[in-house]
């Protein structure tokens, strides 16, 4: 590893490192009771990475013979030359602290991965007739790293990784609704014990089957109480995006230079907190070799600080946060969120509830689209309902939030003590990665957001 950074820093550059990964993977998918597609891989490589200033050179190999292995690193030191040479120090392995254990489903027989999703489809299909039909996947993958770097840090670890995911189809009177659930986590078969796969599938059948007595969605401002649990990715897209350093190194978010400035209602805390045991955005060291931690983003209101990785925090004289992360070894670190979430209040879910005449309830999101440097968001609400006289009243569909991430947070009126994180199922998109990502919010009273629907 010496020899290959020595290698990378060739040409110059004050800065190198190496990404090392082997990774399994295994999955399955059944649908009309039967498995439709079953597949596992195996795929191992390096990624090369040369730093000079804000110009980096990145090079990779599924190859790991030396001579594969040299050209990258030659070939990174070549993107990023630079005359002034850092000559790279010994390496030496850093104490890695243990959020989770290496353990996973992939050491499961076959037969007993087959038989979780049949459970899955058995439950679904006995929660309410009207369920016509089901699918249900299994994924399983083991990341094994080794990281190296020229300022002598090495870093070892194991990633176990697995969702259940349980889509059902309701039908009636020729309207079909679908509903969805899943979990998941950096654990093995021990998951099951507490969230079985009978739990996931009656939840998807539950908001199938709810969904098929949904009217249309009012239009216009109104308040919105966002659920606990899953509604945090509204919170991560929104809002979290934003507080990554690079957008903010570069000027383009709606945080940038804000630090120290009230960006929040009083009682709102933002935190990332990638030490939690076991949680899908959990990592016992980010994909730059340094241990992951909790970083208050926003206090009380305050904005506090952002998430960065090493480059972007040398450029910003910024503290590393551990959030360096990268889809795979084909890939350069970004800063990237772990497990991010709302802290709790101390309000009653029920008493905010109460509090509102007429708007949303807001449980469950699918896909959205969020401009980082505006903040502006439009978020489609898979399961709504709304709130008349302070009660839920008929679910919705059709309904969609639109508005602006810090303008939000700034309307945020009441906050219950119910904190939630999502059951674990989220991934992160950035710049053509992919990472697992966690979120959690406790019942929140937005005073006004916009809903797209198709009722005036």
């Amino acid at each position: 590893m010496e020899k290959l950074l020595s290698l990378a820093l060739s040409r110059g550059g004050s800065f190198a490192d190496l990404y090392f990964e082997h990774e399994t993977t295994s999955s399955l998918l059944l649908e009309e009771g039967i498995i439709r597609t079953g597949s596992a891989g195996v795929t191992c490589g390096l990624g090369v990475r040369v730093v000079t200033g804000e110009r980096t050179g990145y090079a990779y190999t599924d190859d790991l013979s030396w001579e594969a292995m040299a050209r990258a690193a030659e070939t990174a030191a070549h993107i990023a030359s630079d005359p002034r040479t850092v000559p790279p120090q010994a390496v030496t392995a850093a104490p890695v602290e243990r959020r989770y254990g290496e353990e996973s489903l992939g050491g499961l027989p076959l037969a007993e991965r087959i038989a979780l999703v049949e459970r899955a489809d058995r439950a679904a299909r006995a929660h309410d007739p009207r369920v016509e039909k089901v699918i249900a996947t299994l994924a399983e993958e083991t990341r094994r790293v080794r990281i190296a770097n020229s300022a002598g840090l090495l870093a070892e670890d194991v990633q176990p990784l697995f969702s259940m995911r349980v889509t059902a189809i309701a039908s009636e009177k020729g309207v079909r609704r679908e509903g969805s659930a899943g979990g998941g986590g950096r654990l093995g078969p021990e998951f099951f014990e507490e969230k079985s796969p009978e739990h996931f599938a009656r939840e998807a059948a539950r908001m199938a089957v709810t969904l098929l007595g949904a009217v249309e969605a009012p239009a216009g401002p109104m308040p919105v109480v966002l659920a606990p649990g899953w509604p945090g990715i509204l919170l991560h897209e929104a809002v979290g995006h934003g507080l990554e350093a690079d957008f903010n190194r570069k000027g383009l978010s709606a945080f940038s230079g804000r630090i120290g400035e009230r960006v929040a209602a009083p009682g709102v805390t933002v935190v990332d907190d990638g030490t939690m045991a076991d949680r899908r955005g959990s990592l016992n060291v980010d994909d730059e070799g340094h241990a992951t931690g909790r970083t208050v983003l926003i206090e009380d209101g305050i904005l506090k600080g952002y998430l960065s990785d090493r480059l972007n925090g040398e450029l910003m004289k910024l503290p590393l946060t551990g959030n360096g992360r990268r889809e795979g070894y084909g890939s350069v670190p970004l800063p990237r969120m772990t497990n991010t979430f709302m802290l709790a209040g101390d309000e009653d879910p029920e008493d905010i509830l109460r509090s509102v005449p007429r708007g949303l309830y807001a449980k469950h999101f699918g896909g959205g689209q969020v401009d980082i440097t505006s903040g502006k968001f439009v978020f489609s609400a898979t399961e709504a309902y709304l709130i008349e006289d302070g009660r839920l009243g008929p679910p919705v569909f059709g309904a969609t939030l639109i508005g602006n991430g810090p303008d939000v947070l700034t309307k945020v009126t009441r906050i219950g003590h119910d904190l939630r994180l999502d059951e674990g199922v989220g991934m992160c998109q950035k710049a053509g990665q992919s990472v697992p990502v966690g979120v959690g919010l406790p019942t929140t009273l937005v005073a006004e957001i916009t809903v797209g629907g198709t009722k005036a």
